[in-house]
């Protein structure tokens, strides 16, 4: 096993405070009363709070540092210096539901060397709460759950292939460009899950629960730390157009090589038909 850095002690710590208080507060939501406002309210309150927990200890630990929030939005640091993205609550609608599928999601970016924005993703982490999964990684030290080593999966056909994926709802997306992939891509493997965490999704591609995963109208906090899991497990992440970048957010399509190749092509074709 590779020697635990200091830094993915400090984002651990962090995950593992706020879990605790996602864990408390997802065993008030069968209590709630089943209306809109009620639950809804409630979830917002949760993932504010997790929020917060997590920026006052990550802020603690590198107070020079920034940090990209899913709910408090940017907040800058000292110049030149990394910032953390964080989603809380990654699966808002399962926690919403009761169903244990949530995760929180931490990474460190860094500046560009030159001053021109932000660079490489160096350091991610995705945390379930429910399970008390901890999947982590760092630039050029490899991807590991807890103490093991996660590789992608080595399945290299599309028959055999299970994939994940995250579906358009209520406005968000284009369900008319995801139902062209679908339609393309889904008699062409062995099955489609979508569990509603792209985080989680992700991470699971990185430790081979499943064999490749896309998904569209993403935010970077959705996919910073999972898209270092799954590069450092041995796959790639690109988007729809096949680009490799720091954060693929708009459009992800992850897997190992072969997997991600075909379904690269697949869909690029759809689209164009």
């Amino acid at each position: 096993m590779a020697a635990i850095s200091g830094l993915i002690r400090v984002m651990e710590k962090a995950a593992r405070k706020a879990g605790g208080r996602l864990r408390r507060d997802f065993g008030e939501v069968e209590h709630l009363q089943v209306s809109r406002k009620g639950p809804s309210d409630f979830v917002s309150k949760a993932d504010e709070a997790a929020e917060r927990i997590l920026w006052d200890e990550l802020r603690t630990a590198r107070p020079d540092w920034g940090f990209l929030l899913e709910e408090g939005g940017e907040i800058e640091g000292e110049e030149g210096k990394p910032r953390f993205i964080i989603d809380p609550l990654d699966g808002t609608s399962n926690f919403l539901h009761g169903i244990p599928h949530f995760a929180i999601s931490i990474a460190v970016q860094e500046p560009k060397l030159d001053g021109s924005g932000w660079g490489e993703v160096v350091a991610g982490m995705v945390y379930q709460p429910i399970t008390d999964e901890t999947f982590w990684a760092e630039k050029s030290r490899g991807a590991w759950l807890h103490d093991g080593r996660l590789r992608v999966s080595g399945r290299r056909q599309l028959a055999d292939a299970l994939v994940a994926t995250g579906m358009p709802y209520q406005a968000h997306g284009n369900f008319a460009e995801w139902s062209k992939i679908y339609g393309t891509l889904g008699p062409q493997i062995a099955g489609v899950r979508r569990f509603g965490s792209a985080a989680l999704d992700l991470a699971w591609v990185a430790a081979g629960r499943y064999d490749a995963f896309w998904e569209s109208d993403l935010s970077p906090w959705d996919t910073a730390a999972g898209c270092l899991l799954v590069r450092e497990a041995g796959g790639f992440v690109t988007d729809y157009r096949g680009r490799s970048q720091a954060i693929c957010a708009e459009q992800v399509i992850a897997g190992n090589d072969p997997l991600h190749s075909r379904i690269h092509k697949i869909i690029a074709g759809a689209l164009k038909a």
